[in-house]
């Protein structure tokens, strides 16, 4: 453990110059003092560090001295691509590990590249969830994630869509971060001919990690496999349409039935008539997630078809009327 704070200290300073002896104490969650006794044994293992007292004083190391003691660790390595992934590398494991291989990156730097990396740091900020909404941390993710890398079969009790739970053998491919949600791709163990799937990681009730291994397939791309998820996704998810007439105040709330659906009813609207309404072609993903979706739009929506959906509006509409009549 000192060995690593020591290891900390010069890195530190040889990144960031002078610094106090509070700062390193609070930053390594010692105490001031310990930081004292650190910076002497650094100084008797001839490492010319040296503490100056005074408003602006701190600890530094001689001019022109550099550390060349930047080697990386394997775990410090994978998390060189999660660096612009803070949360990402936290949920993973690694929130330790991506900051002691963001110091030895600085460190092996000359200070003219220093100085821009400092920077792109200081000004770039990945926030990848959307607004209103938490940051998923599933419970398994970490073990779904080690059998993805160790290439080994997983258990898991997994709900599906329809909130079935079953059990399944899966052969973990890779993992995606999506807007904060994390996917699974997988194969099932027991390959029925339709190849890799997509497994939400929050759905996921329990994960053991199998003894047998399995054979990656020959080929198998995860970012171009995600990319053609993608593609169909719209053509997957939205399987129906309605035609549905809005008023001018209606327009704009759209953004309330999804980006989606909302995007491709705009392309697909029509002149406004005398009275300033509109009609189009509305994506929908079902009658009953429609019904409830166009609710939100009040008297600004009418529905014209399908006749079941209209129903279902028009029934929730007299409920409502007779209740706040």
């Amino acid at each position: 453990m000192r060995a690593s704070r020591l290891l900390s200290i010069l890195l530190t300073l040889n990144v960031r110059g002078r610094v106090s002896a509070a700062e390193l104490a609070a930053e390594l969650e010692v105490t001031p003092r310990t930081i004292y006794r650190d910076v002497e044994a650094l100084s008797a293992a001839g490492v010319p560090v040296y503490a100056t007292r005074g408003r602006h004083g701190g600890i530094a190391l001689l001019d022109g001295f550099r550390t060349r003691l930047t080697g990386m660790t394997a775990d410090e390595a994978d998390a060189l691509f999660l660096t612009g992934l803070p949360g990402a590398a936290a949920d993973l494991g690694l929130g330790s590990v991506l900051a002691a291989t963001q110091l030895k990156l600085l460190a092996a730097l000359p200070p003219e590249l220093r100085e821009r990396a400092a920077r792109i740091r200081d000004t770039f900020h990945l926030d990848a969830p959307g607004w209103l909404r938490e940051n998923e941390a599933p419970p398994f993710l970490a073990t779904v994630a080690e059998a993805a890398w160790l290439r080994r079969r997983v258990d898991v009790r997994y709900e599906r869509a329809n909130r079935v739970v079953a059990d399944r053998v899966l052969e973990p491919l890779g993992l995606v971060l999506k807007a904060g949600t994390w996917y699974l791709v997988a194969r099932p163990a027991e390959e029925d001919g339709r190849g890799p799937r997509t497994y939400r990681i929050s759905r996921v009730h329990a994960a053991a990690l199998r003894a047998d291994s399995f054979e990656r397939p020959d080929g198998f791309d995860l970012e171009a496999f995600w990319s053609e998820y993608q593609r169909g996704y719209e053509t997957r998810v939205y399987r129906s349409s309605a035609t549905v007439r809005l008023s001018p105040e209606g327009r704009p709330l759209l953004f309330l039935v999804g980006t989606i659906p909302a995007r491709r009813a705009r392309a697909a609207m029509s002149e406004p008539d005398a009275h300033g309404w509109t009609t189009t072609q509305l994506p929908i993903e079902s009658v009953q997630h429609a019904h409830h979706a166009l609710l939100q739009l009040g008297e600004h929506v009418e529905v014209v078809e399908p006749d079941e959906l209209r129903r279902l509006i028009g029934a929730s509409a007299a409920v409502l009327a007779a209740r706040y009549a």
